[in-house]
């Protein structure tokens, strides 16, 4: 059925289907309970662990963060009152604002921020470059972080206070211990929600309460940054089998927001008086076509640069976006169009026409020999699935030998984690789409770290040595020349390939005021 005739009929039938659950809708929610579709639904409640962008707005519930960053991408103090730069550069002391608990109601110690700082840094890109740079990160006292540099790193705010997957989130010593690969045994934070656990239904339900002694701060809350002021006791998600179900629940009134909404589904409910439709992150969202450079055919660079012909980006936009101009962007390289690092530098095989004929021919010199590529889709994902069919095609059409695997959401990042053989359960290629944040800089800029940092496994020396000249360079049209020098070598190397950038209508109850701008986060977030 298309989703459009879906939508006209669920608004009265979706919540009687036989066999159709939808927990958290059977029963009526008080007054002060936000109702909330996530695009997907919260696999991993780690969000050190997982790369999710779902586990990282979860995080952002639970767990709070040393600095802040806003709409504008500035960043601020949240959990610190401040800090102290030292002996030119290389000494930095953090205080932390007094009177901060843990959701289980001992003290934030700076001890607990020391070790969540290490773990961290063992995940993300940016936390690694920091502590390249730290001869010693310390607790001198409850309430003092200090970082010793062995050179200075102007940038650390920026770095402790991303939004960027993976943001760098405060938890108790005792979890902050666990394996970053690892999951961390318990959901205990320090944010001004608290993560109902015993109300968690994999798969369907996740539930969060105000912490009743979270001590905002008294700035205006801006995204990341400034005072967390939380106006509903809970915050239901509710994951919804299909994206149109979720649009009818919101005209029927049984919630209150969805976090991503069909495109296609926009000029029916531009009627409804009684929503409200925006796009949260002006920077919108970049795709990528992640290949395994482990096993073949990948592993092969000519045969990565080979197909570079094949690449279509409007069509992959097009299958998420549809045809409407104002909703997707291309040619889009290794940087989040419209930023200041983006350029278009050697982005001229992914512009004009798409020769076939000619990458099956440069397939054929670049040694393919007919090897079994195996795309993994995620069947329950608004995007990454019309991606992947996208991606899939693109392969066949290059004369590729392919097998498509359609898995749920959970399934496609534990099996992505694999680096098998593609006979022994691996894989060769997957879709995946970044938040625009996520693209900002070389720092922070997760796919571009090379093995070890995401799944995809690349070896590179050039991008790793440009991403530490960028980070020593001082002047923005030098950081602007290292990036476009960055995109260049991306382009011969190919980690993996840009395939657009798309921005995501979120839709609301026009009852709901003070959703702001940026990732979808709940404070603020008051009944009209």
């Amino acid at each position: 059925m298309h989703r459009r005739t879906l939508l006209r009929t669920a608004a009265t039938s979706a919540l009687a289907l036989p066999g159709l659950s939808l927990p958290g809708l059977a029963r009526a929610a008080s007054a002060t309970t936000l109702r909330f579709i996530p695009v997907i639904d919260l696999a991993f409640t780690d969000p050190i662990f997982s790369t999710a962008q779902v586990s990282r707005n979860h995080g952002f519930m639970v767990f709070d963060t040393l600095y802040g960053i806003n709409s504008k991408l500035e960043v601020s103090p949240q959990m610190v009152e401040g800090h102290r730069v030292e002996a030119d550069g290389k000494l930095w002391n953090l205080t932390l604002r007094p009177g901060l608990l843990w959701h289980d109601g001992d003290p934030v110690l700076a001890k607990d921020c020391v070790a969540s700082i290490r773990r961290w840094a063992r995940r993300d890109a940016f936390g690694g470059a920091l502590m390249a740079a730290t001869d010693e990160v310390s607790a001198p006292d409850d309430r003092t972080i200090r970082f010793r540099l062995r050179r200075p790193f102007p940038l650390l705010p920026q770095a402790l206070g991303k939004a960027a997957i993976q943001a760098c989130f405060m938890m108790p010593e005792r979890l902050a211990a666990t394996d970053p690969f690892k999951q961390i045994p318990e959901v205990i934070g320090s944010g001004p929600f608290r993560f109902r656990a015993d109300e968690r239904v994999p798969g369907a339900r996740n539930v969060y309460e105000r912490f009743e002694r979270y001590v905002p701060r008294q700035e205006t809350a801006d995204w990341t940054a400034g005072g967390k002021v939380v106006h509903y006791d809970r915050v239901e998600w509710t994951t919804m089998p299909d994206a149109a179900t979720g649009a009818s629940a919101l005209q029927s009134g049984e919630q209150d927001w969805q976090e991503a909404t069909p495109h296609d589904l926009l000029p029916l409910l531009r009627r409804d008086r009684n929503l409200r439709i925006r796009v949260l992150d002006p920077r919108g969202f970049n795709c990528i076509l992640q290949v395994n450079h482990l096993q073949p055919p990948f592993n092969n660079p000519a045969i990565r640069r080979a197909l570079w012909g094949a690449v279509d980006q409007e069509a992959f936009m097009m299958a998420v976006a549809g045809e409407n101009p104002e909703f997707h962007h291309s040619p889009a390289g290794f940087f989040c169009p419209g930023t200041p690092m983006a350029s278009e530098a050697g982005l001229e095989p992914l512009k004009g026409a798409r020769g076939l004929d000619r990458v099956k021919r440069d397939l054929a010199a670049a040694g393919y020999n007919g090897e079994k590529v195996v795309v993994l889709i995620p069947a329950d994902s608004l995007a990454q699935k019309p991606l992947g069919d996208v991606a899939a095609d693109m392969f066949r059409q290059a004369g590729m030998n392919v097998e498509t695997v359609s898995l749920d959401f959970a399934s496609v990042l534990t099996r992505r984690n694999r680096r098998d053989p593609v006979e022994q359960g691996g894989w060769s290629a997957v879709a995946a789409n970044w938040q625009g944040i996520d693209w900002l800089n070389p720092a922070g800029h997760l796919t571009l770290q090379g093995e070890g940092a995401y799944p995809g496994w690349y070896r590179s020396e050039r991008i790793p040595a440009l991403r530490d000249q960028w980070l020593a360079a001082g002047e923005l049209a030098e950081q602007q020349r290292i990036c476009r020098e960055i995109q260049q070598a991306a382009m011969e190397e190919v980690p993996f390939y840009p395939i657009g950038q798309y921005f995501q209508p979120s839709v609301h109850r026009a009852a709901i005021t003070g959703i702001g701008d940026g990732t979808a986060v709940f404070w603020n977030v008051r009944p009209a």
